[in-house]
C-alpha cells in the first residue's frame, strides 16, 4: 500500500498546482503515493465556521482553536486504518534536515497540520500528539508552502520517483563524509564545453572515473567549508573510499576499463475556499 500523506489546512486551493507537477506531480499520478488535502473549517461550527480567537494574556493576533482542530485530526485519522504520524509545521518546530526527512518519509501515513496566526493553542498540540518541524529560521504566513516542502522532499526518496534511482544519494545532505555528516553537492556541467570563454572542468571531460569521484568529492568539501561551515568541520578529514564514491556516482566497477567520457494527479478532499486573515 502506498504511503499516505493528509494535510490539514484553513488554505486547500494553495495546493492543487503544486501536487500535480513535476516529480512530486508524477510520483502521486504514479500511485507511489497519495495525498489528500483537507479544508479544516467543515468542522468548525456554523454558520461562520469560526477557527481562532484571542490569545489569554493578551497581545498582538490570534491562536488556533482547540475544537475545530481536534474534531478534523480524529475524523481524518479515521480515514485509514493505519495511525498518522501526526506534524505541525511551525516557526519553533525542530529544524527539517534530510535527515529528519529521510526518518519521516519512512512512516507508512503522515498527519500535517498547517500552522496559522500566531499559533495553535499549546493544549491541542500536546493533546493531539503533533511534534512540531521547523523549514527554517524564518517566518511565512502559515505552514501550506512548508507542508509542500516536506511533501516534496519526501516523495523524491520513493523508488520510481527520479528518472535515475542515485539521483537522491548524490543531492546536498545526501551525501555525507566518513563522519556521517552531510555535505552539499558538488559543481555540475553540461554541453557545450565552452560557454562565453568559460569551460568545463578538465576533470570531467577525461573519461578518468576514479579522478572524477574524487574531484567532485573535493569540490562538496570545499563548498560545504565555505558556505555552510555550520554543517560540519571538514578539515584534515579522509576522503571517502574512492571506490564507494566511483559507484554512488557513475554506477561503475573501479575495476572496469576506462573510456573517454562522450562530450499528479492528487486526491483531494472537498473543501471551502477562505479569505481569512493569516
Amino acid at each position: 500500500m502506498a504511503p499516505r500523506i493528509d494535510i490539514l489546512s484553513l488554505f486547500p486551493e494553495v495546493f492543487p498546482a503544486a501536487l500535480s507537477s513535476s516529480i512530486l506531480g508524477r510520483a502521486i499520478g504514479d500511485g507511489l503515493l497519495t495525498v489528500h488535502v483537507h479544508d479544516i473549517r467543515q468542522w468548525a461550527e456554523p454558520p461562520h465556521r469560526k477557527v481562532d480567537d484571542r490569545p489569554f494574556g493578551g497581545g498582538p493576533g490570534m491562536v488556533f482553536m482547540c475544537e475545530p482542530l481536534a474534531a478534523a485530526v480524529e475524523a481524518v485519522e479515521a480515514l485509514d486504518s493505519r495511525p498518522a504520524r501526526r506534524v505541525l509545521l511551525a516557526p519553533v518546530g525542530r529544524p527539517l534536515t534530510q535527515r529528519l526527512v529521510n526518518e519521516v518519509a519512512s512512516a507508512p501515513r503522515l498527519m500535517l497540520l498547517c500552522g496559522h496566526y500566531e499559533g495553535v493553542d499549546q493544549r491541542a498540540i500536546d493533546a493531539l500528539g503533533f511534534e512540531e518541524i521547523s523549514v527554517g529560521d524564518f517566518v511565512v504566513s502559515g505552514g501550506e508552502l512548508p507542508a509542500l516542502l516536506l511533501v516534496d522532499a519526501i516523495a523524491r526518496l520513493l523508488p520510481g520517483a527520479l528518472g535515475h534511482e542515485a539521483s537522491a544519494a548524490e543531492d546536498s545532505f545526501s551525501i555525507t563524509d566518513e563522519q556521517g555528516q552531510p555535505l552539499l553537492d558538488c559543481p555540475h556541467y553540461t554541453r557545450p564545453r565552452v560557454w562565453r570563454e568559460r569551460a568545463v572542468p578538465e576533470v570531467l571531460l577525461s573519461g578518468d572515473h576514479q579522478a572524477i569521484a574524487q574531484w567532485r568529492r573535493s569540490e562538496s568539501e570545499l563548498r560545504t567549508r565555505t558556505r555552510r561551515p555550520d554543517l560540519v568541520s571538514l578539515h584534515g578529514q579522509p576522503l571517502e573510499d574512492e571506490a564507494s564514491m566511483l559507484q554512488r556516482s557513475t554506477g561503475l566497477n573501479a575495476t572496469a576499463p576506462r573510456r573517454t567520457a562522450p562530450c499528479c494527479a492528487s486526491h483531494m478532499s472537498a473543501g471551502t475556499s477562505s479569505s481569512q486573515r493569516n
